[in-house]
């Protein structure tokens, strides 16, 4: 059994995996970085005066009175949509950057297909030279 685990962990599909899940949790802190200290300030500055999603929040209790989220939760019930739009934004922002990378990687594979030579004719395999030769046979008969 510790063999077919060996065989499992050295196959290239888990190493790859593996490396993505490591890339991508800290890809996932820049896009964060990249919504909450970039993107965030210029749509606040576009709304007008310090705009922030991540307090925007609709109580669902009488009891919640507090001007943050934070506080808000500790009171009661919330429905954070601000925070649910600031997630949004980086999922967006995620799945666009994650786009122009398959793009590229799609170009690059394209191009070296181009340079690659063709490959030589390879013969046909021995069903199709028969039915070739069937079809060449009844040609003659008619």
């Amino acid at each position: 059994m510790l063999n077919e685990f060996k065989e499992f962990i050295a196959r290239g599909n888990v190493m790859d995996l593996a490396v993505g899940v490591i890339i991508g949790a800290a890809f996932t802190k820049i896009v964060t970085s990249v919504v909450d200290d970039l993107v965030m300030p210029v749509v606040g500055a576009i709304t007008g005066g310090g705009f922030d999603f991540s307090n925007y929040f609709l109580p669902l209790s009488a009891n919640v009175n507090a001007p943050t989220l934070a506080a808000a939760r500790q009171q009661g019930a919330v429905l954070a949509y601000g925070n649910f739009i600031t997630v949004l934004i980086n999922f967006l922002i995620l799945a666009w950057i994650i786009f122009l990378l398959i793009k590229i990687v799609n170009r690059l594979r394209r191009s070296i297909e181009r340079e690659k030579p063709p490959a030589p004719d390879a013969p046909p395999p021995q069903d199709i030279l028969l039915l070739a030769e069937i079809r060449d046979l009844l040609k003659q008969r008619a």
